[in-house]
């Protein structure tokens, strides 16, 4: 705790007027995305030789949602042959799966980054000619046909693209490929809600 105290006061910023002294964090510019790239390559290769898994996101989601599911209708979960291949015999939580704990992992490193580089603040991301209803109600519709369309594919961009990329399968370069030409094909239909 000493050693995040440490680093965090190397961050702060000293404003001082006539009358009062503010401390605040000094927003730090976003790294070389190349360096990051890189780095990202060496978090998956570590993953590999670690856990012997690669990375992804959407199969913890599927955990959380098998055990929200198996609280509240454990005759439909058990019944149910996706939600039942998670359960398995019972013994072992869904909740106790490398990806549960990569994704936690995700949350806290990323919220730990912002706030080392003052980027940790309140507010919406969105442009000047959309509102933030309609901004949350976007992000909610892009977000479910995400959740469906990583379903449908067996994993996510991070499942897909990344893990399954580095292996070379012909599915996740498909996938990459569809994300990528989705993505043009309305881009310029959303660009304006930016501008």
């Amino acid at each position: 705790m000493t050693a995040l105290t440490h680093i965090l006061s190397k961050v702060k910023l000293q404003v001082t007027d006539n009358e009062h002294t503010y401390s605040h964090v000094e927003a730090k510019p976003y790294s070389n995305p190349y360096y990051v790239g890189f780095g990202l390559g060496l978090v998956l290769l570590a993953a590999f030789v670690i856990m012997g898994r690669g990375l992804g996101a959407s199969g913890a989601v599927s955990s959380v949602v098998t055990v929200g599911v198996n609280a509240v209708a454990p005759e439909h979960a058990q019944s149910n042959g996706y939600f039942s291949s998670y359960l398995g015999d019972g013994s072992v939580s869904p909740l106790k799966d490398w990806l549960v704990f990569e994704v936690l992992g995700v949350i806290f490193g990323g919220f730990l980054s912002g706030m080392l580089a003052g980027r940790v603040k309140g507010g919406v991301e969105k442009g000047p000619r959309v509102k933030t209803r309609t901004r949350f109600i976007f992000a909610f519709i892009g977000g479910t046909l995400m959740g469906f369309g990583a379903k449908l594919a067996r994993g996510c961009t991070s499942g897909q693209a990344l893990t399954g990329g580095a292996l070379l399968g012909l599915g996740s370069w498909a996938f990459m490929l569809a994300v990528f030409a989705g993505g043009y094909a309305v881009a310029y239909f959303m660009r304006r809600q930016w501008r």
